[in-house]
């Protein structure tokens, strides 16, 4: 890649909006243009950074806060940075952002209560709905939706390259990975 600045690409939106098959997606097209690239996922980093973690206010805060440092130090060194994960707050997406060294990408994964539902393979909505689930955002807890995203995608009603062409127009767009006339060349 003739530009090794990294930047950070951060997914925001709803469980089962799209934001891991959008990421997954979009890292053989980063590879394919020689730029490094990592994805921080919600569910793995809970997993692996932040076992132990409930998801009370300032539990989520701290997994995001978590997830922005590592995003933050691996954007710095000239990888392309990408998380995935709900990140409900504004005010924590805001804190992160500010603390970014590299350019920070908000991109909302939008996608209406009815289609993640639907979408729920795990039945975690409904267990939600049903009580059983505490403080599940969207349903028991808010999600803030991004006021003024830099990327918003539509994964209700585009498909995933619908949704990845709007991403990767953005970025082409303020240089931050090679034009498709340089990738040719």
């Amino acid at each position: 890649m003739s530009n090794s600045k990294g930047f950070t690409l951060w997914f925001t939106g709803l469980s089962g909006a799209g934001k891991s098959t959008l990421a997954q997606y979009l890292i053989p097209i980063f590879k394919g243009m020689g730029c490094p690239v990592e994805c921080l996922d919600g569910d793995e980093v809970r997993e692996n950074l932040s076992k132990g973690l409930g998801f009370s206010k300032e539990d989520r805060d701290t997994n995001i806060r978590r997830i922005g440092y590592v995003a933050n130090m691996l954007s710095r060194n000239g990888v392309i940075s990408i998380t995935a994960a709900i990140s409900p707050y504004t005010a924590i997406r805001d804190e992160v952002r500010g603390q970014c060294e590299a350019t920070f990408v908000e991109v909302y994964v939008e996608a209406p209560l009815e289609v993640v539902e639907a979408r729920d393979t795990k039945g975690l909505y409904k267990k939600a709905r049903a009580g059983e689930i505490k403080q599940f955002t969207g349903i028991s807890d808010p999600y803030e939706e991004p006021k003024s995203p830099e990327v918003l995608v539509h994964t209700g009603d585009q498909s995933i390259e619908e949704s990845a062409q709007a991403v990767l127009d953005y970025l082409h767009g303020k240089g931050l990975i090679p034009s498709r006339e340089a990738q040719k060349a």
